[in-house]
């Protein structure tokens, strides 16, 4: 595991991008999950402005890690967020990007999407391979969509489940943590003093930290990196 405090969400999102941009530039081609959230629009905000031509994003494939179950147009879709944000402004063609259509029938949806890693991503271990994941973490230390009180779908044989919030019940398709694990990287964007409390359990392995769905990330390739801001990390 590294760690990597900046002194502000901003001077987070660009140590982020600029770590992004070598992983892409430096690799064939790279298949990326992309997270919701605060942070990743700061790094998708700065990707755009200042990295639209030093990154080949002709090279990269996205995918998202979680997705709420509304319409792509609706101002709380991920993808809704990143499009506007990113995609729309770097000149990518549509076949690389791979998006969790949150309209559909959430089970079929589920079961589409894992399949469709299944026939995207190369296999590691027998299992579909990301280059990437990028994950947030909520205050209550959930990550992707698989909150502390549904915990066990973690551990889910399938490649993808349906998950729900746990105060508006509103539902979401979420990767599991065959596939986070599996990835070749995995890379925690976190900012906040409200995050602080959770990060120092999980890094430290303190408290209640087993009880938290972040604290589950162990990719087998061993390559875990934290992007974090001086709130988030007080308590380290």
């Amino acid at each position: 595991m590294k760690v990597n405090i900046q002194e502000s969400k901003e001077e987070t999102a660009k140590a982020f991008a600029e770590y992004l941009a070598e992983r892409i530039n430096n690799s064939q081609s790279f298949h990326l999950a992309l997270s919701g959230g605060s942070t990743p629009k700061a790094v998708f905000d700065l990707l755009a402005a200042e990295y639209a031509n030093i990154i080949d994003w002709s090279k990269v494939f996205f995918y998202w890690g979680d997705e709420r179950c509304v319409l792509p147009t609706d101002s709380e879709s991920n993808y809704n967020m990143t499009n506007s944000h990113l995609l729309s402004k770097i000149g990518i063609s549509e076949r690389q990007v791979f998006r969790i259509q949150g309209e559909n029938e959430p089970s079929l949806e589920a079961r589409r999407y894992a399949q469709l890693l299944e026939d995207k991503l190369k296999p590691g271990f027998g299992i579909p391979q990301f280059d990437m994941v990028i994950l947030g973490m909520g205050d209550d230390g959930h990550t992707a969509s698989i909150f502390p009180f549904q915990i066990n779908l973690w551990d889910a044989r399938e490649n993808c489940i349906v998950a729900a919030h746990p105060e508006t019940g509103q539902k979401r398709i979420s990767i599991t943590g065959k596939i986070i694990n599996n990835a070749a990287e995995v890379a925690f964007l976190v900012t906040g003093k409200n995050k602080a409390d959770k990060v120092t359990q999980i890094i430290n392995k303190t408290g209640d930290y087993i009880q938290y769905p972040a604290a589950l990330v162990a990719p087998r390739s061993s390559n875990l990196v934290w992007f974090m801001d001086k709130d988030a990390a007080t308590y380290l």
